[in-house]
């Protein structure tokens, strides 16, 4: 699929308040524990610049008010060692009864304050959260799925933890959604190399 053009954007009350300095093209990667989808952003902000691409995370403000709840450390949660882990689960349940109340919470406090003309969504995980971007900044939304087995998944340090990887935080984009891009990740870095032309192909056209 070729990339969006710079048409008219959807002014749905759910974005409304995010159109101020909409950018050009927001990527939304998604993609399963250990897939890659952080080193994929940052390669995508790496070959662009940071006047260009900003990498957002929808879970920096959710653990940023997680931790303020708890009382526990927000770096060691931002982190990817045992810290974050022992509070994985009930992050992810303290995550879910926000969304059921306000789907774009996250989502929101997300973007504030991005300023330039592309965005990289590095964490989404659910069809509410790319309901939400389609909503607020339309044909600018491209959906990247980032892949990898789980030979390579296991290879840097991927387990299967019941209540975290068959929950909707990893499973929710299995299904039903056409991903304008599907990166495959399994530690070849020509290949991967190769794929990532193709997205900042499509980026450089909307620039």
């Amino acid at each position: 699929m070729g990339p969006p053009g710079r048409g008219r954007r959807a002014r749905s009350g759910a974005g409304r308040s995010a159109m101020a300095g909409a950018p050009r093209l927001v990527l939304l990667l998604s993609g399963k524990r250990k897939s890659g989808k952080d080193f994929v952003a940052e390669q995508l902000r790496s070959r662009l610049g940071p006047d260009v691409c900003a990498v957002l995370r929808l879970s920096a403000p959710l653990k940023e008010q997680y931790a303020q709840e708890h009382g526990l450390d927000f770096p060691q949660l931002l982190g990817a060692g045992d810290y974050k882990e022992r509070y994985r689960q009930d992050m992810i349940r303290w995550g879910e009864e926000r969304r059921r109340a306000d789907p774009g919470f996250f989502c929101r406090a997300a973007v504030r304050g991005a300023v330039q003309p592309v965005w990289v969504v590095s964490d989404t995980r659910r069809p509410s959260d790319v309901a939400w971007f389609r909503a607020a900044y339309g044909p600018a939304v491209r959906t990247v799925r980032v892949q990898a087995s789980e030979e390579a998944r296991t290879s840097r340090g991927w387990a299967f933890v019941a209540g975290v990887d068959d929950a909707e935080s990893e499973c929710g984009l299995d299904q039903g959604l056409a991903f304008d891009w599907t990166l495959h990740n399994d530690g070849d870095a020509a290949a991967l190399e190769g794929q990532l032309r193709a997205v900042l192909r499509a980026v450089q056209d909307q620039l």
